[in-house]
C-alpha cells in the first residue's frame, strides 16, 4: 500500500489538464530518448523477437500519450467522487504515476548512457511492478484509465525481457565492447562503437 506524497507528486494542475497530462510525459520521454542509441542497440547481442530500433520512437510516444490521458481520466473522475476512499485512491495513484514516470525516464540513461544493464534491468522490473499496482488502483477509480495503461504495462513486460536478455547475452557488461572507430568510418573524427556489430548493421 502506498500513500499520497505531494512533495514527490506532479502538480495537481497537470493531472487536471488533458493537454498537460499528455504532453508532459511525451515531452520528458522524447527528451530523454533524444540520443543516438541505434548503433548501440544494433551492436549488442539481442534476444529473439527484438524489434527494429525505428519501432521504439512511435511506440513510446503513443504509450506516453496513453499514460498521460489515463492520469487525466483517473484524476478528474476520482477527485470529483463523493466517496473519500475513491479520492484517496486517486491521489495515491498520482504519487505512483509520478514514481513510475521517474523510473521510466531513468532506464535509458542507465542502459545506454552509463552502460549499467544490471541496474537498468532492476529499474525496469520495479517499474513494471509499480505500473501494475497503479493500474490496479486506477481500475477502482475509472475503468477507462486502467485500460489506457494496459498497453503500457504489456510493453513494459516485453521491455523487461529485452533488457534482461540483452544484459545476459552480453555478460552484463557493455563497456568492454567499445572501440575507437576510424574517421573514415564516421566522417567526423574518432567515435565509439561496439565491436560485435555485423557488417549488414553498419
Amino acid at each position: 500500500m502506498t500513500t499520497y506524497i505531494p512533495s514527490i507528486t506532479l502538480p495537481d494542475a497537470i493531472f487536471a489538464n488533458p493537454a498537460a497530462s499528455i504532453l508532459v510525459p511525451v515531452a520528458l520521454g522524447l527528451g530523454v530518448g533524444y540520443s543516438n542509441t541505434q548503433k548501440t542497440y544494433l551492436a549488442l547481442k539481442q534476444p529473439p523477437y527484438r524489434p527494429p530500433p525505428q519501432v521504439f520512437g512511435p511506440v513510446w510516444t503513443t504509450l506516453y500519450a496513453l499514460m498521460g490521458y489515463s492520469a487525466y481520466r483517473a484524476w478528474t473522475t476520482g477527485t470529483a467522487s463523493l466517496n473519500p476512499s475513491t479520492v484517496q485512491l486517486t491521489k495515491q495513484g498520482a504519487t505512483l504515476f509520478t514514481i513510475q514516470l521517474g523510473l521510466n525516464l531513468v532506464w535509458m540513461p542507465l542502459f545506454f548512457g552509463l552502460k549499467r544493464p544490471i541496474e537498468a534491468t532492476a529499474d525496469i522490473a520495479v517499474l513494471t511492478g509499480v505500473t501494475g499496482y497503479l493500474t490496479y488502483l486506477w481500475s477502482q477509480v475509472d475503468s477507462a484509465a486502467a485500460w489506457c495503461m494496459a498497453p503500457y504495462l504489456g510493453w513494459l513486460g516485453f521491455a523487461t525481457y529485452l533488457s534482461a536478455g540483452t544484459g545476459y547475452l552480453n555478460n552484463w557488461n557493455f563497456a568492454d565492447k567499445e572501440r575507437d572507430m576510424k574517421s573514415s568510418d564516421t566522417g567526423s573524427g574518432m567515435d565509439k562503437d561496439y565491436v560485435n556489430k555485423s557488417p549488414e548493421q553498419k
